[in-house]
């Protein structure tokens, strides 16, 4: 039988031929050919014949993105019948898409690329795995673009810029459009890649979803030109945030900055880095490099505030984030971050307005639910009440699946409560939250941080350098 652990990692169960069929955006007849002529991975039910069939999603995905994969004569006579309505417009892709649910509209988006990557391999059939494609001869190298997919590309860096939910959905539609025209235009999948690691800060998408995306679209682009240092950068960031994995990303850093010393991406990116495993002058040096290379950049203004905060200039950095409120009202990260630090303070009434300015422009029905539950507990008992009905309300968000366990643990680590956090922080720790790597520099656990307990929980995180 199929363990729970199993399953988990295998993805969601299809149980019929047109489910599978869905999967792909096929009809039944062509993924029964699959099976047959390309190998698609079904499995049957024990004792029932060849008809009942099942598959995994997770299976399903790792084999279209296989380097084996290739599409056979009848399916390329059939797509090329079929392109002119295959491949959507520019102008009306996105509208036509924002009524699909979230989850369709994200494995949509997934097998774009996912086609996009398999015309990549077509043409690459001499390869043997795709890791060797990093060492091969780029693609990209001498690559000129198709103007078409240029001029999507270009559209999707402005959206990528504005960083609300809004462009930043709009900029994976213009990337995922630019690899559909081009499908070896490897700065496109850095912007696809880019969007994914910002979706989960401004917008509602899970962070684990953005970050498996954000991940594949890197290592596509590293796979078509390993010389994009935007490539190694985006690679780096997910890497450590998302997968832990603090060496690699150091490398991946200093990799991109090698490729480009004045890449804005990689100072800004490594500052944050550098950041977050508590080593602040770097962080410093890095994100006034950034700021020196793109001056006008609120979110480099926003996240030099920040580092400010934590390396011991709370004033100063205090004074960069009110400038960058007053003067671009509507740019999220300033009022996130000064959320966090008047409720530090003691600074209800402003922790409450910022608060909830932050989850109107991040469009999060659940940090409203957290605000409404905190305004009517600071009316009715202040501060301690305040703090109850937020935890109250986070812990009935946790439970279904809609809030990280390390939120729950700050509530409680604020309420001086040192079993719950503890007891929430080990299932951060468990579930390998991205935010739990926040947890040295991050004030919400400085009451807590002279017990042994807590200094065992701490050595679990990346040591600062």
């Amino acid at each position: 039988m199929t363990s729970d652990q199993d399953t988990a990692r295998l993805g969601k169960r299809l149980d019929t031929w047109k489910e599978i069929g869905s999967f792909f955006g096929r009809d039944e007849r062509t993924v029964k050919r699959w099976e047959t002529t390309r190998g698609l991975p079904v499995r049957r039910v024990p004792g029932s014949g060849r008809a009942n069939v099942y598959a995994y999603t997770a299976e399903l995905a790792e084999w279209l993105n296989s380097a084996d994969t290739k599409p056979d004569p009848e399916e390329i006579s059939s797509d090329s019948r079929t392109a002119n309505t295959a491949i959507p417009q520019p102008e009306n892709f996105f509208a036509r898409h924002r009524s699909w649910s979230k989850p369709a509209l994200l494995v949509a988006l997934t097998l774009l690329i996912a086609c996009a990557v398999v015309l990549v391999l077509t043409e690459r059939r001499n390869s043997a795995k795709l890791a060797s494609l990093s060492a091969a001869t780029p693609v990209s190298a001498h690559h000129k673009p198709d103007p078409r997919a240029e001029d999507l590309y270009l559209k999707g860096i402005y959206h990528w810029h504005k960083r609300t939910p809004e462009s930043l959905h709009q900029a994976v539609d213009d990337f995922t459009q630019a690899i559909v025209h081009d499908p070896n235009y490897a700065e496109a999948y850095v912007g696809l890649a880019n969007c994914y690691n910002l979706l989960r800060e401004y917008s509602s998408m899970p962070e684990k979803e953005a970050y498996v995306r954000a991940k594949a679209a890197a290592e596509r682009a590293i796979a078509l030109d390993d010389t994009l240092s935007g490539a190694h950068s985006s690679l780096a960031f997910v890497d450590f945030f998302s997968f832990w994995d603090a060496a690699n990303a150091e490398r991946e850093f200093q990799r991109a900055l090698v490729l480009d010393p004045n890449s804005v991406p990689a100072h800004h990116w490594y500052a944050t880095f550098l950041l977050t495993v508590g080593r602040f002058p770097q962080s410093i040096a890095e994100i006034d490099k950034a700021q020196k290379l793109d001056p006008q950049s609120t979110s480099i203004i926003a996240d030099r505030g920040l580092i400010l905060c934590h390396a011991g200039q709370k004033d100063e950095g205090i004074r960069v984030l009110r400038e960058l409120e007053n003067s671009d009202p509507a740019f999220l990260s300033s009022h996130v971050y000064l959320a966090d630090i008047y409720l530090e303070q003691g600074n209800d009434r402003n922790f409450l307005a910022e608060s909830r300015i932050a989850a109107t422009l991040k469009h999060d029905d659940n940090g409203m639910k957290l605000v409404v539950a905190g305004e009517k507990g600071f009316a009715a008992s202040g501060e301690k009440g305040m703090l109850i009905d937020i935890l109250n309300a986070q812990k009935s968000l946790y439970g279904q699946g809609r809030l990280s366990a390390y939120e729950v643990a700050r509530s409680y680590a604020r309420l001086g409560d040192q079993r719950g956090a503890q007891e929430f922080l080990q299932a951060a720790y468990k579930k390998r939250e991205p935010q739990f790597l926040a947890l040295r520099v991050d004030a919400a656990f400085d009451k807590l941080r002279s017990d042994p307990s807590f200094q065992e929980i701490l050595a679990k995180v990346v040591p600062p350098g």
